[in-house]
């Protein structure tokens, strides 16, 4: 008899769904990776709504001298997609760059707080795709395609890799909006066509896990008997219909779910915290105080072994005004992003923690009408990366002198996704999931692992 059928025969009492909840990571490729890995967990930073590459990680002194110019002729001639995109009036940065760290790595005068990092930090300055629009723009860089009907990144990670944390959702995501304007994308934790199990479990950062506490006078060991009886009745429902994706992770819900009624309200208690980490992450301050509550999640979380885990902070769409916008969008992120990079060092998380940070696209380097502000540019723009075995103080790529396209060393969503695995250890090529006759791989339009991130 397989591992499989003895559990759906043998009872299901607490003994029973322990031992099924320890033989979980076996589902799909377990804990085995191709290769040593860099990292053990990931935390991606997801700035929704297109952060300026040029007003952020990516200085371009000729946006500054030819500020309210259209693009000259001797530029246009040179990058054959600044000559068919017809840029006009060209937007000098409201920010100054300078240099930061040994490594001498430029950074706006925006971000200080994360530029005191540089040396830590990795810079794509040449990512880039062709989906202007934020919603599919989102799609593409969780899932790699608009349509978003393939799995999310953080799905194939824990796919590949199984959980490491029994009592938690193995892929947690936060979503922290700040305009209400652009909305999560669901398929960003989504599994896609992989089982449902491997999806992510979308938590609010203010509030915790919802309707976690035991019912008022509901007993531990009447939850239990509850509990045990949904199970026969789903396992004998699954008997019935056979395989079945959505049902078999419906039963792993309520296994977690008992779980997490002691370890989630742990994890969401900040009270062990010290006043020194609540001023490190700005939790005391408007600005800074949900983002910085989102980080310092994020670093308990992996610190209890959450494979996965994305922040979402949107609300850097800034058609109108780029200079309000951004001040305000760096205003309650930069200090918290910061602080958890201090934060992952001092609890020794660092070096096995792989960082991430980006938008779904970048910014012309042009005004957008009157109302100094930038449209959206899938075209060329700015991500970074650290911890988890990133080689730190370097930049990878190269846009145009404008800022506009990836003239060098273009990096796809798909090559992001695949650095990300690479740092897992997994190899995005032979990472496979067989669907409808046909071998899956997380980089089905072709990509492959940017290897100078971790040289």
């Amino acid at each position: 008899m397989d591992r499989r059928t003895f559990l759906q025969h043998s009872g299901f009492g607490a003994g029973a769904m322990a031992l099924q909840s320890l033989l979980r990571a076996e589902d799909g490729h377990g804990t085995l990776t191709h290769f040593t890995p860099t990292a053990d967990r990931v935390i991606f930073l997801f700035m929704s709504g297109g952060p300026s590459q040029v007003d952020t990680f990516d200085p371009k002194p000729d946006l500054q001298r030819f500020s309210g110019e259209d693009v000259p002729e001797s530029i246009a001639q040179t990058v054959p997609q600044i000559k068919r995109a017809g840029l006009k009036n060209l937007m000098a940065s409201p920010w100054s760059f300078q240099r930061y760290g040994e490594s001498g790595l430029e950074v706006s005068e925006l971000l200080p707080e994360t530029a005191r990092h540089v040396d830590d930090l990795c810079v794509i300055r040449s990512m880039q795709h062709r989906n202007p629009v934020h919603g599919p723009g989102e799609c593409v860089a969780f899932t790699g395609t608009g349509a978003g009907n393939r799995p999310s990144i953080g799905a194939w990670s824990l796919y590949g890799l199984g959980s490491a944390n029994q009592s938690l959702p193995a892929f947690i995501t936060m979503n922290v909006h700040t305009d209400g304007m652009q909305y999560p994308q669901a398929a960003g934790w989504g599994a896609g066509f992989l089982p449902s199990r491997f999806q992510g479990t979308e938590v609010d950062p203010r509030v915790g896990v919802r309707h976690v506490a035991m019912p008022q006078n509901t007993r531990h060991e009447d939850r239990r008997s509850q509990l045990e009886l949904i199970e026969w009745l789903n396992r004998r429902h699954l008997a019935s219909v056979g395989e079945h994706s959505e049902l078999e992770a419906r039963i792993r819900s309520y296994e977690t779910a008992f779980r997490m009624q002691a370890a989630a309200p742990e994890l969401f208690d900040l009270s062990d915290e010290t006043q020194a980490t609540r001023d490190l992450y700005g939790l005391d301050t408007a600005p800074t105080k949900v983002a910085g509550r989102t980080c310092l999640l994020a670093r308990r979380m992996v610190q209890r072994g959450v494979r996965f885990v994305q922040a979402r902070i949107g609300g850097w769409d800034a058609h109108g005004n780029i200079r309000a916008n951004h001040t305000r969008m760096a205003g309650i992120s930069d200090r918290p992003i910061a602080a958890l990079l201090s934060d992952l060092k001092q609890q020794g998380l660092f070096e096995s923690t792989l960082v991430v940070w980006g938008g779904e696209f970048g910014r012309t380097p042009t005004m957008e009408g009157r109302g100094n502000g930038r449209d959206h540019s899938p075209a060329g723009y700015s991500v970074w990366l650290a911890g988890g075995g990133v080689k730190g103080g370097q930049v990878i790529g190269q846009t145009d002198s404008l800022g506009y396209v990836a003239t060098h060393r273009p990096v796809s969503p798909h090559d992001f996704h695949a650095t990300i695995l690479h740092a897992l250890g997994l190899d995005a090529n032979r990472l496979t999931y067989r669907h409808h006759g046909r071998e899956e791989v997380p980089t089905v339009f072709g990509g492959s692992a940017v290897k100078e991130v971790f040289s």
